[in-house]
């Protein structure tokens, strides 16, 4: 039976493995835009990074509303959907850091500093989302 997972719960699935986001933005005639994120837990926020000049990057340095989706696909399937606000940050320091943890995550620790250089860069952003709302279920064929 579905059930709602608790904020440990929810927080747990957002950090395990290497599942991919998937980032709402605005565009800026209203319309939805999505696209796949890397991202970490720090707390209770999530951080990513992403070009200034990406269709997601310009949306968010205009209207910082999101909302992030991350799924199990597999049985007996869980979701975590999170609503927020996201803070801009630009400097080089902060965006090489942020993006060296990130791929330590999703490329492993052998790959971090090559990926962190890589995306640390200036033109990238860092970005950090403030959660507003959750909505988490897990188990929703069991």
């Amino acid at each position: 039976m579905a059930r709602k997972m608790a904020k440990e719960e929810w927080l747990k699935f957002l950090s395990g493995g290497t599942r991919t986001g998937k980032l709402s933005t605005v565009q800026a005639d209203g319309r939805p835009h999505v696209a796949p994120v890397w991202f970490v837990v720090d707390g209770d926020e999530l951080v990513f990074n992403t070009g200034e000049e990406t269709v997601k990057g310009r949306n968010l340095l205009r209207d910082g509303r999101v909302a992030l989706c991350v799924d199990d696909e597999r049985p007996p399937f869980s979701f975590v959907v999170v609503q927020g606000t996201a803070e801009i940050g630009e400097d080089v320091a902060d965006v090489r850091h942020w993006a060296t943890r990130i791929a330590a995550r999703y490329m492993g620790e052998e790959r971090a500093e090559e990926f962190g250089a890589r995306n640390g860069v200036p033109g990238e952003l860092v970005v950090r989302v403030h959660v507003d709302k959750v909505v988490a279920m897990a188990d929703l064929a069991a």
